[in-house]
């Protein structure tokens, strides 16, 4: 696995899906920064509710593909989702198919957030379980205290960038923060 971060403004993000998981990773997607476009051909009630605008309806079209870096499905009867899979795939999108391992380029760590600090653990779909019981632990571990250190130091880092000083002293004054705060 290539453990990565995505800037939810440099991608385009679509998710595919009718029912209650599109529901779910519509919410995750959002609490990401992403702004997905969402297609279904059969929304539920709910999944209307939660797109809102972002809604087209309709599976993606090839114009819709080739506009994507990125495409989460779920909620599909795994013959469509593995034909909109080959179709994203010839132009080069990057497809995660929901509980379908080989209909996958990436899998979706379990992710703590503290502000703009983001811990993510993954199995490489080995047992998403596994990854959520590691979570809680993260979660139980890390005080609220890091988003506003965090925040803080963002802030030293830049004007101490702006004074002309280098890696090794913003790494010193970074973990010289942390220790202060007791983090």
């Amino acid at each position: 696995m290539i453990p990565i971060h995505l800037d939810p403004a440099g991608v385009q993000v679509a998710l595919v899906g009718n029912g209650p998981l599109a529901v779910r990773r519509l919410e995750w997607l959002r609490n990401t920064g992403a702004v997905p476009a969402v297609h279904a051909d059969a929304p539920s009630p709910e999944l209307v509710a939660a797109a809102g605008s972002d809604l087209h309806r309709g599976l993606p079209g090839a114009a819709a593909l080739q506009a994507l870096d990125v495409l989460w499905i779920a909620d599909l009867p795994e013959e469509a989702a593995a034909v909109l899979f080959a179709q994203a795939r010839a132009h080069k999108v990057l497809v995660n198919v929901e509980d379908v391992k080989p209909l996958c380029q990436f899998h979706v760590p379990a992710v703590v957030r503290r502000g703009r600090l983001t811990v993510s653990i993954g199995t490489g779909g080995a047992s998403p379980a596994v990854a959520s019981a590691v979570r809680q632990r993260i979660d139980d571990a890390l005080p609220a205290a890091w988003t506003g250190v965090l925040d803080a130091i963002a802030a030293d880092r830049d004007e101490a960038r702006a004074a002309g000083l280098g890696p090794a002293d913003l790494n010193a004054r970074a973990r010289a923060r942390l220790a202060a705060e007791g983090l």
